[in-house]
């Protein structure tokens, strides 16, 4: 069996700002599906929010986070990634992060996105903020000797012993399996988006960490609390390619079939209302038409303001500043996750989270844009200090079989059948929109689904399973909860509960708690 001090699982913003605070402390191994450059982080467009305005500025950025979350953030953790970030940001800096800048001074140039209160949005290369971020954290941890980067490795299960996680099975791209032994282990392996048929999410989206913490005996907390970005690209046979709050941050209307804006009668915010919000808006709009962004009237050089987006559309035979652009939400962002403390502990000893494969609750019901890249960076450093205070002394002797080759029983193109059914499935019943009745549809088929489940050691098998642990801890929060707040909205249920609490599972077990 090989050891490591510390075996991090995930390599995107939480996973290398988590290996990098480890590495003073002992032996770092970062596993990750593909290669290190493919994680949600590196799809993140819009950027990364950071009050560094001072204590003003950090107050309100609070205060924007709150108000987003609709009732439901925990605001010792609002605190931590609002106070923390602007340090974690200006270290990124030093290590070469190139941040768009004035052409003039070289001020670091903001933008404003959904639900914040002033223009405080960082942003890279125009819509490629996330890949900059990642490349930069890349090429830190690349040069610090006590980090082995190991990529195509698909972790498998988590070990306990003695009610504490000890080690992890993981796949290797040749299809053997080995164990790692860890004085600590974090889980920093993304979201789940690939639970929906329509995601703006990459491939390796599936929920893995989450799973496997489940499987384990860790808590989960608020799986039903999905965001559903408002403006993913809406064209038949196309992909669900992410159009960035940054374009109605930049002035985009969104107009229906007959050309009207219409968010006026949703939000006085318009098209910077909340993304729940907006994202409702464009599903009812989109009963009678098309729902489309228009940036006709922006008298600004898009190409050069929106490069990524720009060659995209460009494929697709359209321009922002010539077209209107078709538009529909699509499943984009997990708030809920592995439950955690503000300090990066599962409820499991040995185990830790951040990132969005975490729940600390700074979310909320409803995650404010460009929360997301500031929560790896601040609560990966938090997560990886709280390991190092806590990682025992030495290596216990752990019990674990010889491990075997990955073997597959089940076809790989059963699996992706049974993959993509379940997808769709999730889609209909348990997406945006929901209520009583397609949530019990939901499970229905769950349950159905759970009997002809992929079997075998090989990547998809694994994958498989773990959306549908996902989807089985979603459809049962989301039933739970009998009231609509923020990403959460059901039709037979449209109004808030007086009291905001949160949705816990643990095997098998759900309650809501304050």
């Amino acid at each position: 069996m090989d050891r490591v001090d510390f075996l991090v699982i995930g390599a995107g913003i939480a996973g290398l700002s988590a290996a990098i605070r480890l590495a003073d402390a002992g032996s770092v191994l970062v596993v990750t599906k593909e290669e290190l450059a493919e994680s949600n982080t590196a799809y993140a467009q819009g950027g990364i929010a950071v009050a560094m305005g001072g204590d003003e500025d950090v107050a309100l950025h609070l205060e924007d986070t709150v108000a987003a979350g609709d009732g439901l953030v925990n605001r010792e953790a609002a605190r931590v990634l609002v106070s923390e970030g602007p340090e974690r940001v200006e270290e990124l800096l030093e290590w070469g992060t190139a941040f768009d800048r004035a052409a003039k001074g070289g001020e670091l140039l903001r933008t404003r996105e959904g639900a914040h209160s002033l223009s405080r949005i960082l942003h890279a290369n125009g819509d490629a903020t996330g890949r900059e971020i990642a490349v930069s954290l890349l090429r830190h941890a690349r040069a610090i000797p006590q980090i082995e980067l190991m990529e195509w490795t698909t972790s498998v299960d988590l070990l306990v012993e003695s009610g504490r996680v000890v080690a992890a099975t993981l796949l290797d791209g040749e299809g053997g399996l080995r164990s790692v032994q860890a004085c600590a282990v974090l889980l920093a392996s993304g979201g789940a988006g690939q639970v929906y048929s329509d995601t703006t999410n990459p491939a390796v989206a599936t929920g893995d960490g989450i799973a496997m913490a489940y499987r384990a005996g860790a808590a989960v907390s608020d799986m039903e609390f999905y965001q559903f970005h408002p403006t993913a690209f809406s064209a038949p046979g196309a992909p669900r390619f992410l159009l960035s709050e940054a374009l109605r941050g930049e002035g985009a209307y969104l107009v229906n079939a007959k050309g009207e804006r219409f968010m006026e009668r949703y939000h006085p915010l318009l098209e910077l209302a909340p993304r729940d919000v907006v994202a409702r808006a464009i599903t009812h709009e989109g009963m009678d038409g098309p729902v489309y962004l228009d940036m006709r009237h922006v008298r600004e050089d898009l190409q050069a303001r929106f490069p990524g987006i720009s060659a995209f559309l460009a494929k697709q035979h359209l321009r922002l500043e010539r077209d209107l652009v078709p538009v529909r939400p699509a499943a984009h962002y997990l708030m809920g996750g592995v439950k955690t403390d503000v300090e990066g502990r599962t409820t499991l000893p040995g185990l830790y989270a951040a990132g969005e494969v975490a729940c600390t609750g700074v979310h909320g019901a409803n995650r404010l844009a460009s929360n997301s890249l500031l929560e790896g960076l601040v609560f990966g450093v938090t997560a990886a200090e709280t390991m190092v205070v806590e990682a025992p002394e030495g290596f216990e002797e752990v019990r674990i079989g010889p491990a075997t080759a990955g073997v597959a029983i089940t076809p790989e193109a059963t699996t992706e059948r049974w993959i993509a059914e379940l997808r769709a499935m999730m889609w209909k019943y348990a997406g945006l929109l929901r209520d009583g009745e397609g949530l019990r549809e939901a499970k229905r088929g769950l349950d159905a689904m759970a009997t002809t489940m992929p079997r075998g050691l090989y990547r998809r098998a694994i994958e498989a399973r773990n959306l549908h642990t996902v989807a089985e801890l979603i459809v049962a929060a989301a039933s739970g909860r009998e009231e609509s707040r923020g990403a959460h909205y059901r039709h037979d249920f449209p109004q808030h509960k007086e009291v905001a609490l949160h949705s816990v599972m643990e095997r098998g077990r759900l309650e809501f708690v304050a």
